[in-house]
């Protein structure tokens, strides 16, 4: 009995599909190309080889560069001028032989012949500072950009240079071959801009006091990078899209007034030399304080500092290793608070250096989110290498370096801040603080690919400012945040994937739409366990290395099992949105009686219903056939299916099957350009709601509208699609049964708040 019915009914399905595809036959049409938005995304990506794997993993031919620096730097507080000499150890580790090395010179930017300014169109600014006013309409431009005085090779020999705007090509007298390296020396200088004048990363914040406080960064010619993939990355620098860099190791000595307080990369070598007594001891006595900031340099001692002026000098010495990039602040206002944080069994100190215009806001938050933000990233790729991380306030700035970051974020005169104030002052610091691990140690190119550092940052960044404070950063803010930007204008739109210099829009294309879209994949396609497990794979993989936009796709896929090339391909090389709605629902019930398809498709191959065997059909209420068979029973109550129940189950078996009462056909419609799961909820008469999410693989065969039945043992009142905006859905109207229908002073209030 049970394996004819199961034949019978096989072959019944079998029919029922050829017959669908039968009448699916059409006149022949013109041939097209695979447009399915499930096509796998061979055709983008690059060839994988033997340094990049088709795995995403680093490949046996991986060769990466070092680069190390030894300086000798003098900050000149009375003339805001740096002067720099440094010893350039240049390790060739590629197979390839090197004419020339290309070296990046990113203050030249500020050079009088920049092409910055050449570049960017647009009407006159809202305000202009005396100095930009001066710079951009009176003919006196700012003197930036690097002066070389020299270069030359470790026996005294000038070598042959040529610059480029900010890129500078040393000549090398030979081929530098595999394996070798090769030592030069740069003596240079520059003037230090007054960023809150004219922008920038790096420059000097003025104080009505006479005072300075620096973030120096960018202030040395680097080395560019030569990898696998393009061989020398030497774009000019346009003020927009950052960094590319090698790995080295530094060792830096900066000379500053003595009563300076002074950070950097890396960790002091000389503390004894540059603190007070009372400092130093603080400094020591720092290292085992895991519960609460303490003062290394205390705010009194800051104020007495700030109000002299020392002619004499000290000089502060910092190693760094294995890091991409080095940067340091100083000042004579900063205070100085600092926290252990353990990390596994491993100390690492959270630093933050402030003027007291920062407090009380910074001595309250600003180390603490250090500490939070080193152990909730750690917790998602890889425990922290380094030994420090800090935070340096600097107005209206928001800019990452290894170990040290400037943040923007001060309370007003009388010591209160808004809510606001607080939030952006945490959130800068998460963010920049979580740049050590994207892109200072997964050392993606920023210059190319701007999503690859701030897109994937931002997505970690949403959960350690959770873990700092939900009820600040709730995540329920994700990922509808980013809906109004998917909702515009597409001639402002362009995909993520495209260099930075070239978006319209770019916080919310290399920062928002990708951290969206990872919130996406890891709350709602793939899950907490297999997203976080391949997301630690990537980062494991390609720490201290320079991974690919491709090396991280492949990686999320090869360590989940997930076919993700639906996803990267839409969010990542369209700017299509998700709108999915609600288009019909009708409700179906069962009957023993054949129904009109039947009897069509007998007609088809030429038959009758009596040829066929027995079976249940299910009819919608609004069916004539439903109407003209009111006696239409419970599943239960038919005997062909007891019947089979009874041959084919175990009385336990039987115990836990429930018949189900009612069935609907729900008819979802898809008027948005990208393919996401459908996420359902069902609220019934009695109140109760239940929950289904069908994959988003649901529309490989049909682009525009798919059909599902749900069976239901209750009636169900209400039903709809994302509920908690879960797939940054830009539509809402569609997304509920019965359609919600607002009243005038609904849409009146929702007019006046667009308008």
């Amino acid at each position: 009995m049970k394996k004819l019915l199961v034949a019978t009914l096989l072959a019944i399905f079998s029919t029922s599909f050829f017959a669908q595809e039968v009448e699916q036959k059409t006149t022949p049409q013109k041939a097209h190309y695979n447009t399915s938005k499930f096509k796998q995304l061979h055709e983008e990506l690059p060839t994988p080889n033997n340094a990049h794997r088709a795995s995403g993993a680093v490949g046996h031919e991986y060769t990466q560069q070092q680069v190390d620096y030894k300086m000798n730097i003098v900050l000149d507080d009375e003339n805001q001028k740096i002067f720099g000499e440094e010893t350039i150890t240049y390790h060739n580790n590629s197979k390839d032989n090197l004419e020339y090395l290309w070296v990046q010179l990113d203050q030249n930017i500020r050079a009088p012949n920049s092409l910055t300014p050449q570049i960017n169109g647009g009407g006159p600014d809202v305000m202009y500072a005396p100095a930009k006013f001066a710079k951009t309409f009176m003919g006196k431009p700012f003197q930036g950009g690097f002066n070389i005085e020299f270069i030359k090779d470790v026996n005294g020999n000038e070598v042959s240079y040529m610059i480029n705007k900010t890129m500078m090509r040393i000549n090398l007298p030979k081929p530098l071959t595999s394996g070798e390296n090769y030592i030069f020396n740069i003596k240079w200088w520059y003037n230090i801009n007054d960023y809150l004048a004219d922008g920038g990363r790096s420059g000097y914040e003025p104080f009505p006091d006479g005072n300075n406080l620096y973030v120096i960064a960018q202030f040395f010619p680097r080395l560019a990078v030569y990898n696998n993939v393009e061989g020398w990355q030497n774009l000019q620098f346009l003020g927009r899209s950052e960094f590319a860099l090698e790995f080295g190791n530094y060792d830096v000595t900066i000379t500053t007034p003595k009563d300076h307080i002074l950070n950097a990369t890396g960790v002091i070598q000389n503390p004894k030399d540059v603190f007070t007594s009372a400092q130093y001891k603080r400094y020591e006595d720092s290292k085992n304080s895991f519960d609460n900031p303490v003062f290394i340099v205390t705010p009194e001692e800051a104020l007495a500092a700030e109000k002299g002026r020392s002619e004499e000098t000290k000089n502060w010495h910092f190693y760094a290793e294995n890091v991409r990039d080095f940067a340091f602040a100083s000042s004579r206002k900063l205070i100085w608070d600092a926290m252990a944080v353990n990390l596994n069994g491993k100390t690492v100190m959270a630093y933050s250096l402030y003027p007291n215009e920062g407090n009380p806001l910074w001595e309250e938050h600003s180390t603490r989110a250090v500490a939070n933000t080193l152990k909730v990233y750690s917790e998602f790729t890889f425990d922290y290498p380094y030994p420090q991380a800090t935070s340096i306030n600097a107005q209206r700035q928001g800019m990452e370096y290894p170990m040290i970051c400037w943040n923007y974020g001060r309370p007003n005169e009388d010591g209160t801040y808004t809510e606001r104030t607080k939030s952006g002052m945490i959130g800068v610091i998460t963010h920049e603080v979580g740049h050590n691990f994207f892109p200072m140690i997964v050392n993606s190119d920023e210059r190319t690919w701007t999503w690859m550092d701030e897109g994937i940052n931002s997505f970690v960044e949403i959960y350690a400012e959770y873990k700092y404070d939900p009820l600040l950063f709730p995540l329920t803010d994700q990922p509808k945040s980013i809906v109004r930007y998917m909702s515009g204008d597409q001639s402002g739109l362009e995909p993520i994937m495209s260099q930075g210099e070239d978006l319209t829009n770019f916080g919310s294309n290399a920062y928002g739409k990708p951290a969206a879209g990872l919130f996406i994949l890891r709350e709602t396609v793939m899950g907490h366990e297999l997203f976080d497990h391949a997301f630690k794979t990537y980062a494991e993989r390609w720490k201290f290395k320079h991974p690919t936009p491709a090396d991280f796709f492949r990686t999320m896929e090869d360590a989940s099992a997930v076919d993700l090339d639906w996803f990267w391909r839409g969010w990542f090389y369209t700017t299509g949105a998700n709108d999915i709605g609600i288009k019909e629902v009708k409700k179906y019930y069962v009957t023993d009686k054949p129904t009109e398809r039947i009897k069509n498709m007998a007609k088809r191959y030429g038959t009758t219903v009596d040829k066929f065997p027995p079976a249940l059909y299910l009819i919608s209420e609004d069916s004539s056939e439903f109407k003209n068979d009111l006696k239409s029973k419970k599943p239960e109550d038919y005997d062909l299916l007891n019947d089979y129940i009874n041959e084919n189950f175990s009385s336990e078996e039987k115990a836990e099957l429930k018949a189900p009462k009612y069935f609907y056909e729900l008819v979802f419609e898809k008027p948005g350009d990208l393919v996401m799961p459908i996420i359902v909820e069902f609220e019934y008469d009695d109140g109760t709601k239940e929950r289904k999410q069908y994959p988003a693989e649901i529309w490989r065969k049909n682009d525009a509208e798919v059909t599902k039945v749900f069976p239901s043992n209750k009636a169900i009142k209400k039903i709809t699609i994302d509920p908690d905006e879960q797939t940054a859905d830009i539509n809402l109207s569609n997304n509920s049964w019965p359609k919600k229908i607002e009243n005038k002073f609904e849409q009146f209030k929702k007019n006046k708040i667009k308008a």
